[in-house]
């Protein structure tokens, strides 16, 4: 039986990682960063999940972008002081954009909330050390577009906003997500076609989502390998959105294309944000906690996926 189509991939990338590990050794020996996207603990505090993630190794984190409005959302000294004390520093911010704050929206409050929401979380991403600031084209939960002209509105929008991410030092990082929660721009293709709509300098980078990929992208190593430089942050779960090693994720293809395209040098991370399956996952943000249940949550995905890495380093 001749090999299936997303061997065929699979193989070509093996072959290239292959191929670098022979020619350049050395480009092996750093580790990929790993971060984890907090906002999935829902309502626990942040000195809480801190900890967690101490006790886990994993040295950084993507904050909730909470800042809804000028009196909501982290303070910055408590929120460095808090990392601080557990040894943490911050990978970037998790934009949050739904109907009240969308881009793309034919109602000119909810665009104007999505310009100010940015004019407070970009100054907050730069002043807690974050690289990124995660931006969504259109709502998270609305999968309907409102009509045809959505994807050109949002772009002009986030164009208005450009300057503010090269002032405060920030990369904007287009997220695709699936269909069936968003309705436009859904995959790495979408983004840059996006990005090119967008023309500003200081947007000009893409979020991947491993979970969202496997529903859009023909195959998520090869879709990598197209995002290439412009690949900033990566949302890691398991193909059931739960824990790594849950799920039936082709983890080592993945770990071997962000190798072969040096995910591994610079500020670029790969953000864990495993929140279970089901629709729209936003209100898992206003959740009360289980503590055993992300404690186990964390240290499974962090061991599997460290060891996965070593497995394919050792190849």
């Amino acid at each position: 039986m001749r090999q299936q189509h997303f061997e065929e991939s699979n193989e070509k990338i093996r072959a290239r990682f292959r191929e670098l590990k022979k020619a350049s050794p050395k480009k092996l020996k750093t580790r990929l960063k790993l971060s984890w996207s907090n906002w999935g603990f829902g309502r626990e505090p942040l000195a809480e999940s801190s900890a967690r993630l101490e006790r886990n190794d994993v040295p950084y984190i993507e904050l909730h972008g909470n800042h809804y409005g000028p009196d909501l959302g982290y303070q910055i000294k408590e929120t460095l002081k808090i990392l601080g004390d557990h040894g943490l520093k911050v990978s970037g911010v998790c934009g949050m954009f739904s109907a009240d704050n969308d881009m793309a929206s034919n109602r000119a409050v909810n665009r104007q909330a999505a310009i100010d929401y940015l004019n407070r979380e970009v100054p907050f991403t730069q002043a807690v050390g974050g690289k990124y600031l995660l931006v969504v084209p259109g709502a998270v939960g609305r999968p309907k577009a409102y009509d045809d002209v959505e994807f050109e509105r949002s772009a002009e929008t986030l164009a208005m906003c450009g300057g503010l991410f090269v002032k405060h030092d920030v990369k904007a990082a287009i997220e695709p997500i699936r269909s069936a929660e968003v309705s436009l721009v859904h995959t790495i293709a979408d983004a840059k076609r996006y990005l090119k709509a967008v023309n500003h300098r200081g947007v000009g980078h893409i979020n991947g989502d491993v979970y969202h990929m496997q529903s859009e992208e023909r195959h998520i190593g090869d879709a990598i390998l197209d995002a290439g430089d412009q690949l900033l942050n990566l949302h890691m779960a398991d193909s059931n959105r739960c824990a790594m090693g849950e799920g039936s994720m082709d983890l080592a293809t993945i770990i071997r294309a962000l190798y072969v395209i040096g995910y591994n040098q610079g500020d670029r991370f790969v953000t864990f944000e495993p929140l279970g399956p089901g629709g729209d996952p936003y209100p898992a943000m206003h959740g009360k906690p289980n503590k055993p249940k992300l404690d186990a949550l964390v240290a499974t995905s962090i061991r599997y996926f460290r060891d996965c890495e070593e497995l394919v380093l050792a190849e």
